[in-house]
């Protein structure tokens, strides 16, 4: 088992508290995201042995693309796991600019489809789809676009919602970059099956993660696929559980109750499986927030998206990955507030204790090779 870990690029902006809002609702943080800060992020993630940062899409963040292409001249070896929307871009031109940037990252681009779950938000973009639609749509997408990068031939394609004609790109991507997916609705399982190379899902106790890695499993066997699974979540891990939980604490006490109101009315809304199995998590209350050992539900209270955050000692957090792997979990991307100080502490608390496992090994980090001695073994004369 060797696992791989993700961080996250709030380009929405961070906090030392919950940043409130999200997935179709207005959503800022009181330290900007500046380029400044966020090179920051990605040097600490990269030093810590991060593979890649996801960077989300959404009316509440900047462009991911835009940002993700300003930071690859400050990085040297860390992926960005970029979020793009099907409905909202053609699949020739997204075939294309992932030739573009894997070409001057060196290969650095992973990509997260969003089919998008929330109306308001699909509206303001110009995407009028149901939610039906949007799923069909995103299977055309990723079927077009997968053959573009694997096709030395021209594509036509006539489906339900796209189509290409002659369609031949020139600069195809070297290495093809991966494809994150996730969906908790019936439509997004076979989408995933066919199309997607890692699934995601959000952070669930661990046999509720597991009953959905079955059903994904279950359905890419009908295919002749074998996926890769990962978990979205965040973290708060330090030296302690007593010090871990009084941040968690901390974080519940300076959420402002007219906030939960205001994030749970608007997250009612969204037509997202995912987003409505975080909501039954915490029911609104800030009562009960510990679901599961070391699994806390407070985050979702004010924030769309993955809700949950895993509590505890470095060890405690630990020993829950790794259940979490065992279920069937390779690749975690992980998030928490704020964003660069978290990032040192699971980097030095949580994956040395993985390392040791022999679970974990940092990407760039190559054992010392042991020093040559000049003219061994070499025969005098």
């Amino acid at each position: 088992m060797s696992l791989s870990f993700h961080w996250f690029l709030p380009t929405s902006g961070d906090s030392r508290g919950l940043v409130v809002g999200g997935h179709g609702t207005p959503m800022s943080g009181d330290r900007p995201a500046s380029l400044h800060y966020l090179n920051q992020i990605a040097a600490a993630a990269e030093s810590n042995g991060f593979e890649a940062v996801l960077t989300p899409t959404g009316s509440w963040c900047e462009d991911a693309w835009l940002t993700t292409a300003m930071l690859v001249e400050t990085t040297e070896t860390l992926k960005f796991l970029v979020a793009l929307r099907p409905g909202l871009i053609s699949p020739f031109l997204a075939a294309q600019m992932a030739g573009t940037f894997q070409r001057h990252s060196g290969g650095r681009l992973l990509l997260n489809v969003v089919t998008g779950g929330e109306p308001l938000e699909q509206k303001a973009y110009g995407d009028f789809a149901d939610k039906e639609t949007r799923y069909t749509r995103t299977g055309e997408f990723l079927h077009v676009v997968k053959s573009l990068w694997n096709s030395r031939e021209p594509i036509t394609f006539q489906g339900e919602h796209l189509r290409v004609e002659n369609a031949l790109l020139t600069n195809h991507p070297d290495p093809v970059p991966p494809v994150f997916f996730g969906g908790s609705s019936g439509p997004a399982g076979p989408v995933a099956a066919r199309y997607a190379d890692t699934y995601l899902t959000w952070g669930e106790p661990v046999l509720a993660v597991s009953r959905k890695l079955d059903w994904i499993r279950g359905l890419a066997v009908d295919h002749g696929r074998k996926l890769d699974y990962g978990l979205r979540i965040h973290v708060i891990t330090r030296d302690t559980s007593e010090e871990a939980w009084a941040v968690a604490d901390k974080l519940l006490a300076g959420i402002d109750p007219a906030d939960i109101e205001r994030v749970q009315a608007s997250l009612h809304k969204s037509e997202s499986e995912g987003q409505r199995r975080m909501l039954e998590l915490h029911g609104g209350s800030t009562d009960r927030l510990e679901i599961a050992p070391n699994l806390w539900a407070g985050v979702g209270l004010v924030r769309g998206g993955a809700g949950t955050a895993l509590v505890g000692s470095h060890e405690e957090v630990a020993e829950r990955l790794i259940e979490y792997a065992k279920a069937g979990i390779g690749h975690f991307v992980l998030s928490g507030y704020p964003h660069l100080e978290e990032a040192y502490w699971f980097g030095e608390g949580v994956l040395p204790i993985l390392e040791r496992k022999g679970l974990w090994q940092h990407p760039t980090r190559r054992r010392a090779a042991r020093p040559a001695i000049p003219f061994a073994g070499a025969s005098s004369s």
